[in-house]
């Protein structure tokens, strides 16, 4: 067929906007067909962020409502695949169905003022939940693993050469050397075995392996360091309570543990070194301050570092249950549209819509899709008594028994592959041979109906009430497919689509009535009688067609006609399968264009979703776009603009961050304190000073918490924490503040020595 020439015919703006919905709407088909091939394996390839998702960040963090125990900010990212292939990460939350952090933690936590306190037991209450996550972050913290390592081995190698460069004669403690080399080999193999395995190892082993690496840097503390030669080791046990918290791959309390073991060794080794004399053990009262705070600065950056990446695992998490979401309701949408159209004709159309601009085409939208079939079987059934069923029913129970019924002649049509054309009242007609060619449309036709006789017959018994079907069953030609402007409705047209009709209207109800080009087709299968049609249509007699009645099973023979009853409008004891269930709202029918399904699609969500970010770790999506997006060393986005965007977030962690710095910074004012000084007045002047400077500091950072500061200075802590370069301005500040404490002191003891 020809496409019928439009000329300049302009679309109405109603008729416009009804276009536009449905393109939108097959577009989205599309569009998520796609991305289900990409879900938790390929990562997006342009990422946009928006002042709109910026300014709900750090609003929802500004509120003290939803810190710590309400809901999570939103993903604040949108990224697009190539081509129009737009994704939203964030789904944002409403107030029904909305999961915040909180309800994934065992114990979430509170926070003070802005400032987080580190608890232990900080897992998530669902076991594969908290697999999955440790799997995550094992990936994330192996290479640090390794990195700890590999500094460890240089470490000890250029002391090892220092001493020996500088004092050769005094190396004479051959076993500590033995020691040395044996514990720098153990941190080369381990180092090598950690990137060598990284599929194989599990959480569990890497966290041995962490401890495996701090057990070993303890023991050289304890043995002595390069010989013996190295008389302090307090800055390498300061490493390596460093690197227990915030480089080995070890779960809060096993660091814990660690670190204050190796602490108090350590401290334990040298009073029984210095017991008898004050200064010295003055000195190692003083380490001592000197590891507590170093034990507790590794508190808060574990517990806020493991805080931050679970945070990230349950964004990541529900991004990826956003987009399965997406997916089951695009799922429901296309069964939506082919319960409107047929596959074959919604895929042609759908294919021409997306290749379509946004502004509407109006030659376009008068396409017409119509394919031409020869060699099919059309048949028609119409119930027998329906009239007198409608008056003693009520209209509800006439309705869901048509439902029902209707619904099984269309689990009968799949079955013997036929497809449903329409229902008009309570006609039913179908068509065997379309889309897909049947060399054995004629049988299957006959097969339907002897199919929705038996039903009709169940019906009968169930309701006792004298229903029948009358079908009639015809083979030739048709043309089908899709006509109009709007309210799209797929039909078939033809003469012998007529001459169906008419069969069926001067059929026998409980028989099915065929034509001759019917019976040729069935080449014998069936037993037949004459039909003598034309006694019984006008149509026929006029045509002179040849009618057959298919000769009905011995079953059916010997039933029996059925008791006519009057039916009560109370009667609803028929109760075959139903397809469609009792629909009451909008969640049932969408469950039914699911097979039924919905219930087991929640049910599964959670198990889906934990799949796909299996997957996604085993394929190292997040390292894939980390390279894609991030530079190496710098650890900026490429992007300019993402950059500018990402600096405007506000740090949850800032506030909690400076605390941890300002408390290092007591506990090395306490450190200092113990050594005795010629001059106290400097050093408590020097104390007061820093100590101030710091209060300023923290005053900026938490100006917003207190309601009685000036609004001014309320609107200086406000800006700062929403631009990444006055945090860094301070956090820098906060450094020099202590590295100025610890020089001022050294320079100090210097010049009075």
């Amino acid at each position: 067929l020809q496409e019928p020439p439009c000329g300049n015919v302009s679309l109405s703006p109603g008729l416009r906007r009804k276009k536009r919905l449905w393109q939108n709407a097959v577009k989205h088909i599309i569009i998520q067909q796609e991305l289900s091939a990409q879900v938790g394996v390929e990562p997006a390839h342009k990422i946009f962020v928006t002042d709109a998702y910026i300014e709900e960040i750090n609003a929802q963090i500004r509120s003290k409502a939803s810190r710590g125990v309400t809901k999570r900010r939103l993903s604040a990212f949108r990224g697009q695949g190539r081509g129009s292939t737009t994704t939203n990460c964030s789904v944002k939350g409403s107030a029904q169905g909305y999961t915040s952090d909180a309800d994934f933690f065992m114990h979430w936590g509170r926070t003070v003022f802005g400032v987080f306190v580190p608890m232990l037991g900080q897992t998530f209450k669902s076991r594969d939940v908290e697999k999955l996550y440790q799997q995550y972050s094992s990936h994330q913290r192996r290479n640090s693993l390794a990195i700890t390592n590999v500094i460890d081995a240089v470490i000890k190698l250029n002391t090892l050469v220092l001493y020996l460069a500088l004092a050769p004669d005094t190396a004479t403690d051959t076993l500590r050397g033995h020691l040395t080399c044996i514990f720098m080999v153990l941190a080369a193999v381990l180092c090598m075995t950690v990137l060598t395995c990284k599929d194989s190892m599990s959480p569990r082993w890497l966290h041995y392996a962490g401890l495996a690496s701090w057990l070993s840097q303890t023991t050289q503390i304890l043995g002595g360091l390069v010989y013996g030669l190295e008389k302090d080791p307090s800055w390498y046990v300061l490493f390596t309570l460093f690197a227990t918290y915030t480089l080995l791959p070890l779960p809060l309390l096993w660091a814990m543990f660690a670190g204050f073991l190796t602490s108090i060794l350590h401290l334990m080794l040298e009073i029984v070194q210095y017991h008898s004399d004050a200064v010295l053990l003055k000195k190692v009262f003083a380490k001592g301050l000197l590891y507590l705070g170093m034990n507790t600065a590794g508190l808060f950056i574990h517990y806020l570092t493991d805080h931050v990446q679970r945070q990230v695992f349950l964004e990541t998490r529900r991004c990826i249950e956003g987009r399965l979401k997406l997916e089951q309701e695009n799922q429901r949408q296309e069964r939506l549209v082919l319960s409107i159209l047929p596959q074959f004709v919604a895929l042609e159309m759908i294919a021409d819509m997306s290749s379509m601009e946004d502004d509407l085409n109006p030659q376009e939208f008068h396409k017409i899709y119509i394919h031409q079939y020869k060699d099919v079987s059309i048949l028609f059934a119409d119930i027998k008594c329906f009239t007198q069923l409608a008056i003693n029913l009520s209209a509800q129970d006439l309705v869901r028994t048509l439902n029902e019924l209707f619904g099984r002649f269309d689990r009968l049509a799949e079955e013997h592959h036929c497809l449903r054309i329409k229902i008009l009242g309570d006609c039913y007609y179908c068509v065997s041979g379309v889309p897909e060619p049947q060399h054995a449309h004629a049988r299957y036709a006959v097969e339907m109906g002897l199919a929705m006789i038996s039903t009709i017959r169940l019906v009968r018994k169930q309701l006792k009430f004298d229903l029948d079907m009358r079908i009639g069953i015809h083979t030739g030609s048709v043309l089908c497919g899709v006509l109009g402007l709007q309210k799209w409705q797929f039909d078939v047209w033809s003469w012998d689509v007529g001459i169906a009709n008419m069969l069926e209207a001067g059929g026998i109800p409980g028989r099915i009535h065929i034509s001759r080009a019917t019976l040729d087709c069935l080449e014998g299968v069936y037993k037949t009688e004459d039909g003598h049609g034309g006694e019984r249509n006008d149509f026929l007699q006029k045509h002179d067609i040849d009618t057959f009645l298919i000769c009905p099973p011995e079953e059916w023979i010997h039933e029996g006609p059925a008791v006519p009853v009057k039916v009560q409008k109370t009667v609803r004891t028929w109760t075959p399968e139903i397809p469609f269930g009792q629909i009451i709202d909008m969640n049932s029918i969408l469950a039914s264009f699911t097979n039924g399904s919905l219930p087991s699609i929640w049910q599964s969500t959670s198990r889906e979703i934990n799949k796909r970010i299996k997957h996604a770790i085993e394929v190292r999506s997040s390292e894939r776009m980390h390279k894609e997006h991030i530079t190496p060393l710098t650890l900026v986005f490429k992007d300019s603009h993402i950059e500018d965007k990402f600096s405007q977030i506000r740090d949850e962690m800032f506030n909690s961050n400076m605390v941890c710095s300002f408390i290092v910074l007591l506990f090395l004012m306490a450190a200092q304190a113990l050594i005795p000084t010629p001059r106290q007045l400097p050093a408590a002047l020097q104390f007061s000073l820093f100590l101030l400077l710091y209060v300023l500091l923290l005053l900026l950072a938490f100006a917003e918490e207190f309601k009685w500061t000036p609004a001014a200075l309320q609107h200086l802590c406000c800006w700062i924490h929403e631009n990444n370069s006055a945090r860094n301005l301070l956090t820098l500040t906060a450094i020099l503040i202590n590295f100025g404490l610890v020089s001022t002191d050294m320079v100090r003891l210097l010049k009075g020595q």
